[in-house]
């Protein structure tokens, strides 16, 4: 194994769930706001994990108010409980957008990751029927551990999750108010969301996506992708879409992919009112990285458009 691969392999580990049992992993702390944890949360189609929503200062539970699904929902909130002491400060971030007036209040709801299946879970299954059979079959067996799972996780947040979150929480239930965000294969997985299900996803940010879908720069993976969304992206007039990459660290791998999912974009009519595309020079893969510019999603896909109810 090269360095490069093990240093990748370590990247993507940091998002991993930390191996112990569910019932020993304590509730994230907030600065602002307060969590309400949906513990073991059961699903027909994957196993069962713990669900952390924040709710912001001042929720009522009459007001009702957008939400935000978030990938890796183990490394949002509290650096003291994550497994490498860094968050993505979901709870300060927000409740600072809201003082400055940046955008109203919203609530997160953090999707706990499966740890060893996370890489099956988030990556998009139908690009896998995109590329040559012997890298489907390679990339199946060593990094999918042999299946692929994201349709099944995305039937679990949209047919399970999804209204359960409605039926307890003030929230907006149209496409219009209900985003999608992660970062790394959690990005994947949130434009993956918004293409299958632009009926309930009106906006996805993704941050430092991993293009290269496994350990090593490559260019038939990143192509199935762009083949995919050339294809399933969104009517660019009802829905908002965030893209950004750093340039040191893993994500150095993903500059030169970026731009080309852009120009895809932009050739389906999204322009600087529908998208934001963003190369972060400097910027590593870490929580900390993707907490140092997450104002700019936020603020992006909670901006007040005129179809939200």
């Amino acid at each position: 194994m090269t360095v490069l691969h093990r240093r990748a392999i370590a990247a993507l580990c940091t998002l991993a769930l930390v191996a112990r049992p569910l019932a020993a992993q304590p509730v994230p702390q907030v600065a602002a706001g307060r969590i309400e944890r949906l513990a073991n949360f059961p699903s027909r189609h994957v196993d069962a994990r713990h669900v952390d929503v924040w709710l912001p200062p001042g929720y009522d539970g009459r007001t009702r108010l957008p939400v935000v699904y978030m990938h890796d929902g183990q490394m949002l909130y509290d650096s003291t409980v994550t497994w490498n002491k860094q968050e993505w400060t979901v709870d300060e971030t927000l409740a600072r957008l809201v003082r400055e007036g940046r955008t109203g209040p919203a609530i997160v709801v953090g999707i706990w990751n499966n740890g060893k299946r996370r890489h099956s879970e988030y990556f998009p299954a139908r690009a896998l029927a995109l590329m040559p059979q012997p890298m489907r079959d390679r990339l199946l067996a060593q990094g999918l551990d042999g299946t692929a799972r994201a349709d099944a996780y995305l039937r679990f947040v949209v047919e399970e999750l999804k209204p359960a979150i409605d039926a307890r929480f003030a929230t907006r239930p149209d496409a219009a108010s209900t985003f999608v965000m992660g970062s790394s294969m959690g990005g994947l997985i949130s434009l993956y969301a918004l293409c299958e299900y632009p009926q309930v996803f009106g906006g996805a940010a993704a941050l430092s996506t991993h293009w290269i879908g496994n350990f090593g720069a490559n260019a038939t993976i990143p192509l199935a992708f762009f083949t995919y969304l050339r294809d399933r992206l969104p009517d660019p007039a009802t829905h908002r879409l965030y893209m950004d990459v750093g340039t040191i660290e893993l994500d150095a791998n993903y500059v030169i992919h970026q731009p080309i999912a852009e120009r895809i974009a932009r050739d389906r009519g999204y322009d600087d009112r529908t998208m934001v595309s963003r190369i972060v020079t400097g910027a590593g893969h870490t929580e900390r990285a993707w907490a140092a510019r997450l104002d700019r999603p936020f603020a992006f896909l909670l901006a007040p458009r005129p179809d939200a109810r």
